[in-house]
């Protein structure tokens, strides 16, 4: 199985409860993985990332292999999610760090990849439509992070 990843679970893991400084691991694990094709990301998920300096920029300009290009399949995919009228939403017009979800979703449905994304399921969207949405709407699994780890079997031990 593959994964394509949203830029959010690069950015919170980083940030937040996977910080390269307390879970080295973790990113081993994903570059790793990456090496290995089992989890991806767009190439606009590493636009989105860029676009701010930090340190996970450093982390994803040396690996190249973790991001695909975009094909002739993908963009044939893009035009599918783009025809439903409801997903014409799913680009936040703010711009913040989600220019890359329909990538994402595209990317997935070209590889056969299921997406893995910290976003929610909305009931009733109402300003932009979110990644699960679109995914149940084009018939494509999603899951977030943590569901990635239990699937990957991957376990955290603690040393000092």
């Amino acid at each position: 199985m593959k994964y394509s990843l949203d830029t959010n679970v690069l950015v919170e893991a980083w940030n937040k409860y996977y910080a390269l400084d307390l879970c080295p691991d973790y990113w081993e694990k994903i570059n790793e993985l990456a090496q290995e094709g089992t989890v991806f990301a767009t190439i606009e998920v590493k636009k989105d990332i860029i676009r701010k300096d930090d340190k996970l920029r450093d982390w994803v300009d040396s690996r190249d292999y973790l991001f695909r290009d975009i094909t002739e399949e993908v963009m044939d995919n893009l035009r599918k999610i783009f025809e439903k009228k409801e997903y014409q939403r799913l680009i936040d017009s703010c711009g913040f760090r989600s220019a890359s979800d329909p990538w994402v979703i595209a990317h997935a449905m070209a590889e056969g990849a299921v997406v893995v994304t910290k976003e929610e399921y909305e009931t009733n969207p109402t300003d932009r439509v979110k990644i699960p949405n679109v995914c149940e709407g084009m018939g494509l699994e999603w899951i977030d992070d943590f569901e990635l780890i239990r699937r990957l079997g991957i376990k955290f031990s603690i040393r000092s």
